[in-house]
């Protein structure tokens, strides 16, 4: 009995070893509104397709930490988004700006649902020139082929 409760305080101090800290929360509820709307426009970098809001990596718990202070300090919205482009590139912007290097981004999928669409239709205009009877099988063949699989 007394080895089994020694077993049992072990193991609840293991485990409160490996907690985490709960991530800081500002003390004012506006100023942590504010954090999280900023925190909402960046990516997470670590987790897929995840604002820093939603994430709960310990890269984006140090982001919103990091907000909280740039807030602090007086800084805008738009220096914030700035300070985090400077520091990890328009990566870390959950809507990247339209310029030269995004545009793939932004009319990638566009460019490639139009030629996508312009080539099926000209597949189906071509399959229309062509006669019916070009899809049916040959008869002499058929009749070869069903011999073959009756043999």
């Amino acid at each position: 009995m007394h080895k089994l409760l020694i077993a049992l305080a072990a193991a609840v101090l293991a485990f409160t070893a490996l907690a985490k800290d709960a991530p800081l929360v500002a003390d004012d509820p506006a100023l942590e509104k504010h954090v999280m709307a900023i925190a909402t426009e960046l990516r997470c970098l670590v987790c897929q397709n995840q604002t820093i809001a939603d994430s709960h990596a310990d890269l984006a718990v140090d982001l919103r930490q990091q907000i909280r202070e740039l807030l602090k300090k007086g800084s805008t919205d738009q220096q914030v988004l700035s300070y985090m482009t400077d520091r990890y590139g328009d990566f870390v912007l959950y809507r990247p700006p339209v310029k030269a290097t995004t545009w793939f981004l932004w009319f990638g999928p566009g460019v490639l649902l139009v030629a996508g669409v312009a080539g099926l239709i000209l597949i189906l205009r071509r399959r229309a020139r062509m006669g019916d009877d070009r899809f049916e099988p040959d008869e002499p063949e058929a009749a070869e082929e069903q011999q073959e699989v009756r043999a």
